[in-house]
């Protein structure tokens, strides 16, 4: 499973309702109105992606 980075759902990338390919990655969706708005601003729904590693360095 892979999530959409839009609304956060997980999909199955072998179902799934579309696809973008941005900056060498692949980015999968539950609906077309998912990927549409991906393909609008993918910028704004990468970097939200991206935001795991920030409170990862909190060694005590």
């Amino acid at each position: 499973m892979v999530k959409d980075p839009v609304c956060g759902m997980d999909v199955d990338p072998k179902t799934t309702a579309g696809k973008s390919d941005y900056q060498g990655q692949t980015y999968y969706f539950c609906s077309p109105g998912c990927k549409k708005a991906f393909d609008k601003e993918p910028g704004k729904y990468v970097k939200a992606a991206s935001h795991g590693d920030e409170h990862a360095h909190h060694n005590h």
